[in-house]
């Protein structure tokens, strides 16, 4: 039987977002259908609706999500009707060569439903990151959900779906930050503030919060940075190399995904250092570097999928961290909202006046 639920969708290019009544079918084989209970507003979201991604629109929005499965599909064996889920964008397939080289968190070839979910008049929706959960309900591969301790609030715990675990794992995974090392996070949203939080968490000596808005390096200070610097009012690359005793950071994590903000990473880092970019480019940016000096500098220049996470492994641990006082997810709520208060959380985010807002049903 089909589900009419209402949900959040992006009707065409840039036009302000909607709540309509769309249709959710039952769970075919490996699918599973979750009951929403919180998904926050990630930027991602806003960069459907303006058709950064692509043009497959409509879009049914929504990713950052926590919900309980409903039902589930014929061979589904790790989760079942009433399990407490985060979703996750980036369900593993175990057989791709990622997967068969034992390293799953490149898995070339995740997974998605693959039923569509549509308009009242059937046409096919687009879920966000394959997962669309701005909705009551949603349509999901199984293994895009995954099973954590139900004494987290879903308002919190869904935020580990996108934007907290690409930056703490941007930093704890992909920089693979240890103790004692210095740190430095390029651009303090919501993904940078989770960079900022997890280096912390992973024992680092000095974390330099970077960013040209003065409300959001004040909070970067409250999330377990030592240090900020004001872009409007210093040289960055300089002001970080001043504050390591003048070599530069051992890893230098870019939230932004600007080609100016790469290249003072790049510039900011220690020689032998790292530097991450987990901000997200749009497809006309480049990067001119001198090739002298990405040889000369050494270290490494890496990218982070999702702070290459491995959702089964990542996500109940850093539950369990949240849960345990260690780690803390409800700092990164800004707020609580409907689901016909997107488009207004959306100017929210754009003007830096919230962290996450989260929509609760």
């Amino acid at each position: 039987m089909a589900h009419e639920v209402r949900a959040v969708v992006a009707l065409k290019k840039g036009a302000p977002v909607s709540v309509e009544t769309i249709v959710v079918p039952d769970p075919g084989p490996g699918e599973a259908l979750v009951k929403i209970e919180a998904c926050g507003v990630c930027h991602t979201d806003l960069h459907y609706r303006e058709g950064g991604i692509n043009d497959d629109f409509p879009f049914l929005l929504g990713h950052e999500a926590a919900g309980r499965v409903e039902a589930v599909g014929e061979g589904v064996t790790d989760v079942e009707p009433g399990d407490f889920v985060i979703l996750n964008w980036r369900a593993v397939c175990g057989q791709c060569r990622a997967c068969s080289k034992g390293k799953p968190w490149y898995c070339f070839s995740t997974r998605n439903a693959t039923q569509p979910m549509t308009l009242l008049d059937g046409t096919p929706l687009s879920p966000a990151l394959g997962i669309g959960a701005f909705a009551e309900k949603t349509l999901v591969a199984a293994g895009q959900c995954t099973k954590v301790d139900p004494a987290a609030p879903a308002a919190a715990a869904g935020l580990l779906g996108c934007g907290v675990m690409a930056g703490f794992g941007a930093a704890v995974n992909t920089g693979a930050v240890g103790r004692g090392d210095s740190v430095a996070v390029i651009g303090c949203g919501g993904v940078g503030m989770a960079a900022v939080a997890g280096a912390k968490l992973a024992g680092a000596s000095k974390v330099i919060a970077v960013d040209l808005d003065r409300r959001k390096l004040e909070r970067a200070l409250s999330m377990g940075a030592t240090h900020t610097v004001d872009g409007t009012a210093a040289d960055v690359v300089e002001a970080v190399r001043e504050l390591t005793g003048g070599f530069g950071a051992d890893v230098v994590v870019e939230a932004v995904g600007r080609p100016e903000t790469y290249e003072q990473a790049f510039y900011a880092r220690d020689l032998a250092g790292t530097v991450v970019l987990v901000g997200v480019p749009t497809p006309e940016m480049k990067v001119e570097l001198p090739l002298l000096d990405v040889f000369g500098r050494g270290g490494s220049l890496k990218s982070s999928w999702y702070g290459d996470c491995l959702p089964s492994r990542d996500f109940p641990a850093l539950i369990d961290l949240y849960l345990g006082g260690r780690f803390d997810l409800d700092a990164f709520v800004s707020e609580t909202i409907g689901l016909g208060d997107v488009e207004e959380a959306f100017e929210k985010m754009h003007r830096g006046e919230v962290l996450r807002s989260v929509v609760v049903l």
